[in-house]
């Protein structure tokens, strides 16, 4: 029985190995002579580290990844290469961190910058992989896409300098959207253009047409629409929402709670999204975010929810109403309040606000340690300061005792100094009694030769 159940374990055993390995056989390890071979295909590459954590993380996924495309007959190889063995390579491409996801399209490295799921990761692949711009030839495609596509840009019309600018745009920006061209018959009877050419946007149920003279650069309004007006927002869309340059409103709410405060404040935020678009949309996002744990992380703060916060991405300033937002006329004036510059902006990205991050990430490392492992914590923590406490005592107890022998030493070379200087003294004295003595022998010689020459 046991040796049974033995060798149902080596089997098991087998077969994972053999699902890793077959996993494994659909990313190709790449080396140094991936630099001269590439330009032949498209890849999509892992820059890795093995010390990595995230990197062990990506692993599996990354495996996942490498299975379905090339299942699906995409063109697009998938690769992995540790960058500390080809730093050289890595560099070349541009490489400061760990993970790094690229898909190298001739000579073009686009950067994947979203979340790091298997689907997110294959849906980048195949936009940036495909044409940079995809022709619509019918309404019936037209129809096909604008479902699958929850924001949509469409360049309309013929050859001309903005159909040249819309390429260039979408060849920097195909990294986060796609970007289709369509005659103006195949767009619905509800599209009204004020002019062709035009560039227009399909989002929210509506849509939006490019004006040059009101929305400036097509290149920046393309980077401010691509979002929907009201989002689902989390940490990763909040560092997306930084390009855009708009401020953030977001009500942080409890999604798993259903009562009746934050459910209204939820429908206020989407109610003035909706229907004040024309009034905030150049500079604001709406949206709403569950728990206030990374918001009082980010704020360096604690936020009772629900609330309203307003953030501008770019210099980590926010804005709090000074009462509650009741109702869609309140958060409206709010907002109003912002743009005139009457309410106070907190926190930013100064001097004295980067010492408080400095300050509160240690502190919030240390609690989260403590709170997650009590013993880790004590380890990692109590021990160096331990070994501190032990080190300054001991230079502390040599400096003091150090500072007694001297003293001892000094005083003990005073006294013989004294004792020297005495003796000196006495023999000095000695030599004094017997000079006179001297002298007053040579007197008396001196007196007996006066004597002599008197006779």
């Amino acid at each position: 029985m046991a040796a049974a159940s033995g060798r149902c374990r080596l089997m098991w055993a087998a077969a994972a190995a053999l699902v890793l390995t077959l996993d494994a056989a659909f990313v190709e390890d790449l080396d140094d002579s991936f630099k001269d071979n590439r330009k032949d295909d498209v890849w999509l590459v892992d820059f890795y580290a093995p010390w990595c954590g995230h990197c062990k993380k990506l692993e599996p996924v990354w495996n996942e990844v490498g299975i379905e495309i090339r299942s699906s007959g995409s063109p697009v190889k998938v690769g992995k290469m540790d960058a500390t063995s080809y730093s050289s390579i890595a560099s070349e491409f541009g490489v400061r961190g760990y993970p790094t996801i690229k898909l190298l399209k001739g000579d073009l490295a686009y950067n994947y910058r979203g979340p790091r799921t298997k689907d997110d990761i294959i849906e980048f692949a195949n936009r940036v992989a495909g044409p940079l711009i995809r022709p619509l030839p019918s309404q019936q495609m037209f129809e096909h896409v604008h479902k699958r596509h929850r924001v949509l840009f469409l360049y309309v019309g013929g050859e001309s300098p903005l159909k040249e600018k819309y390429i260039e745009v979408a060849s920097e920006l195909i990294v986060y959207t796609y970007f289709f061209s369509a005659s103006e018959e195949v767009l619905p009877e509800y599209v009204t253009l004020p002019e062709l050419p035009a560039v227009v946007v399909f989002k929210d149920g509506t849509y939006f047409v490019y004006d040059e003279y009101e929305d400036g650069d097509l290149s920046s309004w393309i980077n401010r629409e691509r979002f929907q007006g009201y989002l689902n927002v989390d940490g990763f869309t909040l560092y997306e929402l930084g390009d855009t340059g708009k401020l953030v409103a977001i009500a942080i709410i409890d999604d798993k709670n259903s009562s009746a405060e934050h459910t209204r404040l939820k429908s206020v935020i989407q109610d003035v999204a909706k229907d004040y678009r024309d009034h905030f949309h150049r500079n604001f996002q709406f949206g709403h975010m569950d728990g206030n744990d990374y918001i009082n992380s980010l704020l360096m703060d604690d936020l009772t929810i629900p609330t309203v916060v307003v953030l501008n991405t770019s210099n980590q300033q926010y804005f709090l109403p000074d009462r509650r937002i009741e109702s869609t006329e309140d958060l409206v004036q709010f907002i109003n309040n912002i743009l005139d510059g009457t309410v106070e902006a907190q926190g930013g990205d100064g001097f004295l606000q980067r010492i408080k991050r400095i300050i509160y990430d240690a502190k919030s490392t240390v609690v989260s340690v403590f709170k997650s492992s009590p013993l880790l914590g004590c380890f990692l923590f109590g021990l160096p300061l331990g070994v501190i406490s032990i080190m300054c005592y001991g230079i502390c107890t040599a400096d003091t005792n150090g500072g007694v022998e001297e003293n001892e030493t000094s005083k003990k070379e005073i006294g013989d100094r004294e004792l020297t200087d005495e003796g000196s003294e006495e023999e000095q004295e000695q030599e004094n009694k017997e000079k006179p003595a001297e002298l007053s022998d040579g007197e008396h010689g001196q007196k007996h030769i006066f004597d002599k020459k008197k006779d």
